[in-house]
């Protein structure tokens, strides 16, 4: 077990943050423009404080990312082609080891078989640590950067719907997640939550459910409040030897988009250098959410 790695938390200063590209139509039909001019914004935002790099399929791509972020001089863009543009999902895991980053790849099945093709996102988290000249360790499992969730401590949350789904890894035991977990991230406690939101295709990723917002302290949304997240709370606490404060938040109205239920949540939040990058959709909770 690599008790000398550090997985860090969000929180933990960044030197940049990494994206990809939105370019797949199938996946934003006629939501494509309105959503890469909402994610320059984000850009502009988060350049506040570090650099943003982009992974782009072309120079038409590179194009459109510089326009649309007025040419901002810490806004750049690679050319790594992806089918998609999950970028924590099919990015590497980057961890620290005796002081030095190392970057840590998982399978990758696009959620399960889900979304092909994956091909060219199954080797883009190796060829982005490449890119930055880190070392790679591939793990042995199924996983995506979104079911991963740390203090930067000791504790890693995630769910067992995602990580012990049989589209992802059949067979794997709850146990032999924890020793890879362990293994790769250096994290001794690991707590498994349940829920899922309407409309996720991700079976749960942890991100869109429970957060830590310190290194004590968990934020989730109401209607996980519920006895079977309570027990596991407190064996987390009682594992890791001191206790956690968990803080439920209201939730945002359900939405209704071409007859499909969209998996809205205040959880999939990003904190940066410069800001926090929060999804609200309009409704009463959208405020809420912003002061907590």
């Amino acid at each position: 077990m690599s008790v000398s790695r550090i997985f860090p938390a969000e929180w933990a200063p960044h030197a940049a943050s990494w994206f990809t590209w939105p370019a797949n139509p199938d996946t934003w039909t006629d939501a494509l423009d309105a959503t890469r001019q909402a994610l320059a914004k984000a850009f502009l935002a988060i350049a506040e404080g570090e650099v943003v790099l982009v992974n782009v399929a072309s120079a038409d791509e590179a194009e459109q990312v510089h326009r649309l972020t007025d040419h901002h001089p810490d806004v750049r863009c690679l050319h790594l082609p992806s089918n998609d543009c999950w970028c924590r999902d099919h990015g590497p895991t980057f961890v620290f080891e005796a002081g030095r980053p190392r970057a840590v790849t998982w399978n990758y099945n696009a959620w399960g078989g889900k979304y092909p093709p994956y091909d060219l996102d199954a080797k883009l988290g190796a060829r982005m640590a490449e890119r930055v000249g880190v070392p790679v360790d591939t793990a042995e499992i199924t996983c995506e950067g979104g079911a991963l969730e740390t203090n930067g401590r000791d504790i890693l949350l995630t769910t067992a719907s995602c990580i012990l789904n049989p589209n992802r890894n059949p067979g794997l035991s709850r146990v032999g997640a924890e020793l890879e977990f362990k293994a790769q991230l250096g994290l001794e406690c690991i707590g498994w939550f349940e829920g899922e939101l309407d409309g996720d295709d991700t079976d749960g990723h942890i991100d869109n459910l429970i957060r830590f917002t310190a290194e004590d302290r968990i934020l989730m949304p109401e209607s996980l409040d519920t006895a079977e997240n309570q027990a596991e709370f407190d064996r987390l606490s009682a594992e890791c030897g001191r206790p956690l404060t968990w803080e439920a938040l209201p939730e945002p109205e359900p939405l209704l988009h071409e007859g499909q239920w969209l998996p809205c949540s205040h959880m999939n939040f990003y904190i940066t250098n410069a800001c926090v990058v929060l999804p609200a959709y309009g409704g009463a909770s959208d405020a809420q959410a912003a002061r907590v």
